[in-house]
C-alpha cells in the first residue's frame, strides 16, 4: 500500500480517537480534575517517548546510513521544529486550556474564547499529525530500513491513545459553559481535524525529498517536544502534580513498549 495512503489512514485514526474522547460529553457526569490531570500527564509521556523512539532515533539511524553525521540533522531539525511551533504561537491567536479569555496569546483579536481554545488545540495537534505522516512516509522512502511500518503504526497508535484526553479536555469546558452536548462534541473533534491533513503533508514531504528524511523526523520530534513543555505539562500540573507525573511515567512506558513490540 502507498505510504501516503497509510499516512492518511493514520491521521484519520488519531482524529477518530479525539472524537471518541470528545464524545464523553454525552455522559451524565464530567470526569474529575484528577483524572483529567492524569490523562494529560499520560499524553505528555506518550508524546515524549514517541519523539525519542519513533522519530529521533530512527532519524539518526537513517542519517548515519546516508553517510551523514547523525547529530547534525537531529539537532538542526529538532530546533527548527520547536522554532516552527513558536512562530505559529506568535502569529496565531489562541488560548490554552483553563485560562481566562484575557490570557489569550498571539495577536489581539475579538474572537470568542471557544474559538481561541480550539485554535490552541489545533496548534497542538499539527505536529502530531505531521509526525504520523513523516513516520509512514519514511517507511516507503528510506531504503536503509531504519524506519519500519511497525514503528509508524506504534506512533499512530500512541498518539491516537493520547488524543482521547485531548478531545475530552476541549469538549467539557464548552459543556460547562452551557453549550449543548452535540455542539461541544463537534468542536472537540474539530480540534483534531487538521491531523489527517498534516499527516498527508508530512508523508508527501518525505516521499519527494528523501535526502531530508532525517531532518523531517527530527523536526516533527522538536515540534512535539515544544508542545509538551509549553502546554501539556504545565496544564497537567496545575492541581494534581503527583497524579500527572505518574501519568506521564505510565504514558512513556506504554509508548516505549509499543515501539519495541511493533517496531
Amino acid at each position: 500500500m502507498d505510504p501516503i495512503l497509510y499516512a492518511l489512514l493514520g491521521g484519520l485514526f488519531t482524529w477518530g480517537l479525539t472524537a471518541v474522547g470528545a464524545a464523553s460529553v454525552f455522559l451524565t457526569k464530567e470526569p474529575s480534575r484528577k483524572l483529567l490531570d492524569g490523562m494529560l500527564g499520560f499524553t505528555a509521556g506518550v508524546m515524549l517517548a514517541a519523539s525519542v523512539f519513533s522519530l529521533l532515533i530512527p532519524g539518526m539511524e537513517a542519517a548515519e546510513a546516508q553517510g551523514m553525521n547523525p547529530l547534525v540533522p537531529a539537532i538542526l531539525g529538532f530546533l527548527l521544529g520547536g522554532g516552527l511551533i513558536r512562530l505559529l504561537d506568535a502569529v496565531l491567536p489562541h488560548l490554552h486550556l483553563g485560562e481566562p479569555r484575557e490570557a489569550a496569546e498571539g495577536p489581539k483579536t475579538p474572537w470568542r474564547r471557544t474559538t481561541l481554545l480550539i485554535l490552541a488545540i489545533t496548534l497542538h495537534n499539527f505536529p502530531e499529525g505531521l509526525a504520523v505522516g513523516v513516520a509512514f512516509g519514511a517507511v516507503g522512502a528510506d531504503p536503509t530500513g531504519a524506519a519500519t511500518l511497525g514503528g509508524a503504526i506504534a506512533l499512530a497508535l500512541g498518539i491516537g491513545i493520547q488524543n482521547v484526553p485531548e478531545g475530552l479536555a476541549v469538549a467539557w469546558p464548552l459543556r460547562r459553559a452551557g453549550v449543548s452536548p452535540g455542539v461541544a462534541w463537534f468542536y472537540g473533534q474539530l480540534s483534531a481535524l487538521l491531523e489527517p491533513l498534516a499527516a498527508l503533508l508530512g508523508a508527501a514531504l518525505v516521499a519527494h525529498m528523501m535526502a531530508l528524511l532525517p531532518y523531517f523526523m527530527a523536526l516533527a520530534a522538536g515540534a512535539m517536544v515544544y508542545v509538551i513543555v509549553e502546554e501539556v505539562i504545565p496544564e497537567s500540573q496545575k492541581e494534581s502534580g503527583d497524579i500527572s507525573t505518574l501519568g506521564a511515567m505510565l504514558g512513556f512506558a506504554v509508548m516505549m513498549a509499543l515501539d519495541v513490540a511493533l517496531g
